[in-house]
């Protein structure tokens, strides 16, 4: 299944001139961004990879995907967005991705154009979602947006394929992305980082981004020794998990009770 989409995308690129064009692939660690950025590079297409993090981003994650652009011989540069996160985010109600997604366009867009990138690359599979997106606005071959309000073309290599497709090429490819063991918003491994589990409507401060990240390492720790999928929502201190049994949520409740007695 690679080979043939790997051929797939020799043959749009040729037809759409993207062997002229340097290719910045926006990779994040994740399996579809990894995947993404293995088959651009295994069709011979001119590919490096641009990694955002910020204080609160999950340092085993970063290192992985250090080692598999290293591994892939692929350019990869790192941006901290700290600063520009704490200038969206801070004060503002969750959930905080809507800001950091934000963040990351724009900078990405100009990291781009100021690097002489002609491209950005994305992961997006067929069930992410379109309707709203920056993307909608895409009138030709939805693989390839040439977009004036961004001012540079998106190519989406895994567009047409659904969840369940790349999950199957990531594991031919032995693609295996480093896991926190997250809930995360859906029942497909979508990890992303802990400042996600802010609650919703609640003001974001940098103590409350702190405290997000500190507790769900720890459940995290958790949730990997016990091989279950498991964050806690701050500061309510909710638990969400997959498939939890009871001495692991009476585990969780011990984590979070030492937590709670700090904060007070």
């Amino acid at each position: 299944m690679i080979e043939s989409v790997v051929n797939e995308i020799r043959e749009f690129s040729e037809r759409s001139g993207l062997y002229e064009k340097r290719i910045l692939v926006l990779f994040s660690g994740g399996k579809d961004s990894s995947l993404a950025l293995h088959l651009l590079n295994e069709a011979g297409l001119n590919v490096s990879a641009l990694t955002f993090f910020h204080r609160w981003s999950w340092r085993e994650t970063l290192n992985w995907a250090i080692k598999f652009t290293k591994k892939l011989g692929v350019e990869h540069y790192l941006v901290d967005v700290t600063d520009g996160l704490l200038r969206e985010a801070a004060g503002r109600k969750g959930p905080i991705c809507i800001n950091c997604k934000k963040v990351m366009l724009w900078n990405a867009k100009w990291f781009a154009i100021n690097n002489g990138f002609d491209v950005l690359a994305k992961g997006d599979n067929a069930n992410d979602k379109i309707i709203g997106a920056l993307l909608d606005q895409c009138r030709t071959d939805i693989r390839l947006c040439d977009l004036p309000r961004i001012g540079i073309p998106f190519f989406r290599p895994l567009i047409k394929y659904t969840a369940e497709e790349v999950e199957a090429l990531a594991e031919e490819a032995g693609i295996r992305p480093y896991r926190m063991y997250e809930h995360a918003r859906r029942r497909q491994w979508r990890e992303g980082c802990p400042l996600q589990y802010i609650d919703r409507e609640e003001i974001v401060t940098p103590k409350l981004m702190d405290l997000a990240y500190r507790v769900n390492y720890e459940i995290s720790k958790l949730a990997r020794r016990k091989k279950v999928r498991m964050s806690v929502r701050v500061p309510s201190f909710e638990i969400m998990c997959w498939n939890c049994d009871e001495e692991t949520l009476r585990e969780a409740q011990e984590i979070i009770a030492e937590f709670r007695r700090v904060e007070e």
